[in-house]
């Protein structure tokens, strides 16, 4: 757990919010699936495990993503429907459904190849490239009103950051937009597309673009104050994270109770960083996401110190002693550091280790879960992969 000190209540509350989350926050759970590329995906992979085994998955009333969370919200999303819940609110299919695609995917590159065909495809972006790897691998033509309805399971919202409006800009099955520019009710907007949008991490995959109609949106929408038809007709995105890359936000409004899966990375220390603009404004990047990242920890980190709010934060640079639980699963922090430090990117990764990542996500989950929200959960009998070693 990290520890800081404390801060005051009134510098963590939030700020401006969309339509449905502007009466505060209300009972219930949301889930925030940080970015982080394939690293990132495969970790939330073990939350989503934990969860599910101890009935909590079904409990959640909104899963806000980014980046590579983004990509295991849109399968889960994409498969909730199909799920079967037993009278333990446990799936016996959660595997089958999400696990096993989402691994496919880990077993294909997709970021270099999608570069290089969008460099070289006049009519095609790198994040058209992306979408249609993500439509090939995992969501069809699938879209956002595929998603399952606020009656049928929990709302997944899969978050961009809009470059003209400095916002995040929201995906879900009601609505897609932002405050600033507006919403857009009921959009039909491919599921590749919106996962690509929120995973457009720059600079090499940013930007993706939306080509939308000014009629399209929502004319009624109160507060909105960009209508200039430029903001509507092109939208132009780049990855959730840019903004706020815990998915904290459109939780963070609407739930009293924050459940916070980190598979974001980290900068190292350079002693000697790059001079040339390229590989330097590339070290600045980093060094932003990480600014923006530390700030977001310490946010939900204090408010439940506070209880501000109830929940719990787990990260994939945790150190799980840090706990103190007598009985967590056994994870040195050499191993597990290491599989923090794996790169974020859309790259493919073996067997073995996406199955110590997977592993990872889901004893930490576990430790945070049963240190920090309920203490009589039962400890697990075993890692979802018992011969990978974390």
């Amino acid at each position: 757990m990290i520890h800081l000190s404390p801060v005051k209540p009134e510098t963590v509350q939030p700020v401006s919010a969309a339509a449905d989350e502007s009466t505060g926050p209300r009972p219930g759970s949301a889930l925030c699936l940080s970015g982080g590329g394939y690293r990132a995906m495969l970790f939330h992979l073990g939350t989503l495990w934990r969860l599910n085994e101890l009935g909590l998955l079904r409990k959640l009333s909104r899963i806000s993503s980014v980046s590579g969370g983004s990509i295991t919200a849109g399968v889960l999303g994409l498969a909730w429907q199909r799920l079967s819940f037993d009278n333990n609110e446990i799936s016996a299919d959660l595997e089958e459904l999400v696990i096993k695609p989402i691994r496919r995917l880990a077993n294909h590159t997709i970021d270099h190849g999608s570069i290089i065909k969008g460099i070289l495809l006049p009519r095609q972006s790198i994040a058209d490239e992306v979408a249609d790897s993500y439509r090939e691998h995992l969501f069809g033509k699938a879209t956002l009103q595929d998603l399952p309805a606020d009656s049928e399971g929990p709302r997944f919202v899969i978050n961009a950051t809009n470059v003209q409006t400095k916002v995040l800009w929201r995906f879900s099955r009601p609505y897609m937009g932002d405050y600033r520019v507006g919403l857009v009710h009921n959009p039909t907007t491919e599921l590749a597309v919106a996962v690509a949008a929120s995973s457009a991490f720059p600079p090499f995959l940013s930007p993706a673009e939306l080509e939308l109609q000014t009629s399209d949106f929502d004319q009624n929408t109160p507060g909105v104050i960009l209508k200039d038809e430029v903001y509507r007709t092109n939208v132009v995105l780049t990855d959730g994270g840019v903004y706020d890359n815990l998915g904290l936000e459109t939780a963070w409004k609407s739930y009293d109770t924050i459940l916070v899966s980190d598979g974001g990375g980290a900068v190292d220390d350079e002693p000697d960083p790059e001079r040339d603009w390229a590989r330097h404004a590339y070290r600045i990047l980093n060094l932003l996401d990480n600014q923006v990242r530390s700030l977001r920890k310490r946010q939900v980190i204090d408010s439940f110190k506070l209880r501000v709010r109830k929940g719990a934060y787990w990260g994939i640079r945790t150190n799980i002693a840090d706990y103190t639980l007598p009985n967590a699963m056994d994870c040195a922090f050499q191993r597990t550091i290491a599989l923090a430090n794996v790169a974020t990117r859309l790259k493919a990764l073996d067997a073995t280790l996406q199955e110590r990542i997977i592993n990872w996500g889901y004893a930490v989950c576990d430790a945070a879960l049963r240190k920090h929200v309920d203490e009589t959960l039962p400890e697990p009998e075993n890692f979802p992969y018992p011969s990978a070693k974390v």
